[in-house]
């Protein structure tokens, strides 16, 4: 007996869940129809990030390292399907293994870019990196598996949670991930992925009061607006490269707080 296939059906990554858009909007893309998110969606995706905040951020370095790395296992459980949205096995596997290098790096943050500082004084003084809180992120276009994760991951491995936009053309890689986002661990909301229209959602990302940073990487021409409404909160504006990757990647989204405690008092 033949049948028909179950076709899928592409939506918003929010709270945990995969809603469609609020306002049942659609746009086509890579011969699908992919969910529209709206700027209503953005603001629940941001109201979900905050409530999940201190979930990530309150796990142990480790145990963040520990779900980053169950995110690698799997995409890689999900390779093929994660091949057939984005240019293929290459980008895959260095999207894997970027995966991985973040995870390895959770837990030797505070060495590096924290420490001991030698005051003149009966103090003793140290510096430990902190989370910023909710990071906006306009992926890059392309490449559109690689320079999502290669953006999302180091406000990730910080503690930060995060809103990303998805890559407006190829929104599909983007979808496939957050599957592999919703079994790997993340508590409900940390990670946020929307799919749409990146000139309609940016600004509205970039005034929010509840955003902390927001990453315009993906953004190409005049970001000067975005940036003027960033400064109304003084929010964090960082600009990389698809293809980055570094452990000041993620110094980028980190606030660093410095202890000063008397010492023989």
């Amino acid at each position: 007996m033949s049948r028909l296939s179950v076709k899928k059906t592409y939506k918003l990554f929010l709270g945990g869940a995969f809603p469609r858009s609020e306002s049942g909007r659609t746009f086509e893309a890579e011969g699908h129809n992919v969910a529209r998110a709206s700027r209503k969606d953005a603001r629940d995706a941001v109201r979900a990030a905050r409530a999940a905040f201190p979930a990530w951020a309150g796990l142990t370095a480790y145990n963040r390292g520990q779900v980053l790395y169950r995110l690698a296992e799997m995409m890689e459980a999900r390779a093929a399907d994660l091949e057939a949205a984005c240019s293929g096995r290459d980008e895959v596997a260095a999207a894997i293994d970027r995966t991985v290098w973040y995870a390895g790096w959770t837990d030797k943050l505070a060495q590096v870019l924290g420490g001991a500082n030698p005051v003149a004084g009966p103090y003793f003084d140290f510096t430990i990196p902190e989370p910023t809180g909710v990071v906006a992120i306009l992926a890059p276009a392309e490449p559109p598996l690689l320079g999502l994760v290669s953006r999302m991951l180091p406000a990730l491995s910080g503690g930060n949670v995060v809103v990303a936009v998805a890559s407006e053309t190829h929104p599909v890689a983007a979808v496939e991930l957050s599957e592999a986002l919703a079994t790997s661990d993340f508590p409900a909301g940390s990670v946020n992925v929307l799919t749409g229209f990146a000139e309609e959602l940016a600004p509205w990302l970039a005034g929010h009061m509840d955003v902390n940073a927001i990453d315009i990487t993906g953004i190409e021409g005049n970001t000067t607006e975005l940036e003027r409404s960033a400064a109304e909160n003084v929010k964090r504006v960082v600009r990389s490269s698809a293809d980055a990757q570094s452990p000041w990647e993620i110094e980028a989204f980190l606030e660093h707080k410095t202890v000063w405690h008397p010492i023989g008092v």
